[in-house]
């Protein structure tokens, strides 16, 4: 290993896959979004682990289980080649304000950067909600806002994972 390794955080729903508007949980309707496949690819080309950092609160309000979840995330591995180094989930509820792995907060980022050896200085998350940013800026990750959910002033926005792709490998 020569010196600190540097890694992409990803959101999975409207960043890997496409955002149904209510949760996803059933292999059978999780649907990697156009483009995902051949930006990981870049991405891990350039030398970046590919981590999934994902509020999955569904499970805590038992609408769906652990194992779905895992299933979803088999077949994301699938159609990307089995790029994805680590995939991280958040099962605590939106109201559990102790759970310091949910983002906002940094819990399953600060488990990745100790168990891959990461600089967050030379990583970057790529979210579409402001709490996936945040969950970032607190380790100091720079982050990619894409889709058009939200706006945040003054960041990078990409319209989706291909085009965060292009702003993060530069010209």
């Amino acid at each position: 290993m020569n010196g600190p390794n540097k890694a992409i955080f990803l959101d999975r729903d409207g960043v890997l896959n496409d955002e149904t508007g209510d949760y996803v949980w059933q292999p059978e309707r999780f649907v990697v979004s156009p483009g995902v496949p051949g930006a990981l690819a870049r991405l891990k080309a350039a030398g970046y682990f590919l981590i999934v950092v994902t509020n999955q609160a569904g499970i805590a309000k038992k609408l769906y289980t652990a194992a779905d979840v895992l299933a979803c995330h088999a077949k994301l591995q699938a159609a990307c080649g089995h790029a994805l180094d680590a995939l991280y989930f958040s099962d605590s509820h939106p109201s559990a304000s102790e759970s310091i792995f949910r983002k906002p907060d940094s819990g399953m980022l600060e488990k990745a950067a100790a168990r891959f050896g990461l600089d967050p200085a030379q990583c970057w998350i790529v979210g579409d909600r402001l709490r996936d940013l945040q969950a970032g800026a607190r380790l100091g990750v720079r982050g990619v806002l894409v889709g058009h959910t939200e706006a945040v002033a003054g960041g990078p926005h990409a319209a989706d994972l291909a085009a965060a792709a292009d702003i993060i490998l530069g010209p």
